[in-house]
């Protein structure tokens, strides 16, 4: 069975892939709201979905890199509960940090511009980058313990 991919599944595919699977598990993901029939008009609407996401995701992009001074200047502080030496009880991930971020300075972005090697487990000071294309800025997150 033929499939077009509507999210990314771990080790099988990624969101708009087309694939050959089995009978079966084609059935089972398309139950699931996870794939599609690879008909030729589901493979259509999919490729004007896909051009879409891109235009979205450019005009995104560059209202980003206008506003990559602000970025770089804002500085956000999280508070998490923490033992006596500091470490966080609940570590801190992307998607906490972003919405942190929207919610303090205004800015809402895609998390795929946000490069955040492994989620933040300590009270401290974090540089965390921000790849926009080929420009890269930092801000700054403060991670505090609840009191």
């Amino acid at each position: 069975m033929k499939i077009i991919f509507l999210r990314d599944i771990p080790k099988v595919g990624k969101k708009y892939e087309t694939k050959e699977v089995a009978d079966g598990y084609g059935r089972h993901l398309v139950s699931q709201k996870l794939a599609e029939p690879a008909t030729k008009e589901v493979v259509a609407r999919i490729q004007n979905k896909m051009a879409t996401d891109a235009t979205m995701k450019k005009v995104h992009a560059e209202l980003l890199m206008k506003n990559l001074d602000a970025i770089s200047g804002t500085g956000i502080t999280i508070h998490g509960k923490a033992n006596e030496k500091g470490h966080l009880f609940a570590s801190i991930h992307k998607e906490e940090v972003l919405t942190e971020l929207k919610r303090a300075a205004g800015i809402d972005m895609n998390p795929d511009y946000v490069i955040l090697e492994r989620p933040l487990k300590e009270t401290g000071t974090y540089e965390i980058p921000v790849m926009i294309e080929k420009n890269r800025v930092t801000f700054k997150v403060v991670v505090e313990a609840l009191k």
